[in-house]
């Protein structure tokens, strides 16, 4: 399984534009979604499926033996939720380079905790996925059983009553003030496309990032690692990764993610990406009081957008992966605001996952620059080499 898939966020203009953040962990899933068994079955051993119908699991990777029936391409993002939930490696359940070994009794143990978890929610929560690994582990690999000590005496927070509560805004207000915040529909629509060139820092290193995205909904990131160019994109329909010798086809979660990111008129078309939306107090971000705006879509995640209580500009969006084990969480963080031919850019973001931590910084930005449509299709698939 990939330790940290660090598939980050680059937001130029007034949207979300995810990009590969570094070129050993994006070699890492795509390696794993190649090959995560070494060995694939062969055809003796993988059950006849329909014509077209997608792989399960189990036909696709060696040795599944709880999570057969899952999609395959949803087997890296529940190992992904695996690590971040008890703040483990790829290693600690499995043999590099053999990972449909079972060599290690943490796979085995993992297997029957599995088993336990979606027992639990089939016999007391009629099927639904209340339970999950991080409901007992909480980012720790022993699962704490005795209550801890405070350290310091507690306070008594007494609630006010209902007559004094604040009335919240309605989500309906709050999405237009956002719209009208970062320069209004009109002012929006006279971009067509972009251009940024910026710096990302991550592990205390920088390197150059850059990245293009055209109406409406094409987009196209590159980071210029020292053993080669890290890239994400959407074309419009599909999304892929890659890096030098490799492409990476998204996944349908990981397409319908891309899908939001490279929506070019987000503040425009937020109101109808969800079915309903409900308003919340946020928290204090960075000195900022917020509202928090939730987007909710029947048997989707939910989008909490926060948005600060002064000036309306979203300074936070929080996302939510789905996989056959629980959530999978993306938090972007949004600063230095600047305008830029009528509209308002955050030049500055934050992307953080459970594991890892990122910043973008845009230098240079460019509006309605001509991109051909190419640009953002993904490389030819690679012939094999002649034996």
């Amino acid at each position: 399984m990939p330790a940290r898939l660090k598939s980050e966020v680059l937001s130029v203009g007034h949207k979300v534009l995810p990009f590969a953040a570094a070129g050993l962990a994006l070699g890492a899933v795509l390696l794993m979604n190649g090959g995560l068994s070494a060995t694939p079955q062969t055809p003796e051993a993988t059950p006849a499926t329909p014509p077209n119908a997608p792989k399960t699991a189990s036909e696709q990777f060696k040795n599944i033996q709880v999570l057969k029936d899952i999609p395959a391409d949803q087997l890296i993002p529940a190992m992904q939720f695996i690590t971040a939930s008890l703040d483990v490696e790829c290693e600690y359940c499995h043999v590099r380079g053999a990972f449909d070994k079972d060599d290690k009794k943490a796979k085995v143990t993992a297997r029957k905790m599995i088993t336990m978890m979606l027992a639990i929610n089939k016999d007391n929560f009629e099927g639904h996925r209340e339970v999950t690994c991080y409901s007992c582990h909480r980012g720790a690999a022993n699962p704490i059983a005795t209550p801890v000590i405070a350290k310091e005496e507690s306070t008594t927070v007494e609630e006010p009553a209902s007559s004094e509560k604040s009335v919240l805004p309605s989500a309906d207000q709050l999405l237009d003030r956002y719209l009208a915040a970062v320069g209004g529909a009109a002012a929006l629509q006279k971009i067509t496309s972009r251009a940024a060139k910026g710096t990302a820092t991550f592990s205390g290193q920088s390197v150059a990032v850059d990245v293009y995205a055209k109406a409406p909904d094409k987009r196209l990131s590159v980071m210029h690692l020292k053993d080669g160019d890290s890239l994400t994109a959407f074309d419009g329909h599909q999304g892929w990764l890659s890096v030098p010798s490799r492409v990476h086809m998204m996944s349908a979660a990981e397409n319908a993610a891309a899908r939001i990111d490279a929506d070019f008129y987000f503040p425009i078309d937020v109101k109808t990406l969800y079915e309903k939306y409900r308003v919340e107090p946020g928290e204090k971000i960075d000195s900022h009081d917020t509202y928090l705006v939730i987007g909710q879509k029947e048997s989707q995640p939910p989008l909490r957008l926060y948005f600060d209580t002064q000036t309306g500009l979203l300074i936070r969006l929080v996302r939510y992966a789905d996989t056959p084990l629980g959530r999978n969480p993306t938090q972007i963080d949004y600063a230095d605001y600047r305008e830029s031919n009528g509209i308002k850019v955050p030049f500055r973001w934050t992307l953080a996952r459970p594991g890892n931590r990122f910043t973008i910084q845009v230098e240079q930005l460019k509006l309605n620059v001509e991109i051909d449509d190419g640009k953002f299709a993904p490389p030819p698939p690679q012939k094999p080499a002649a034996k």
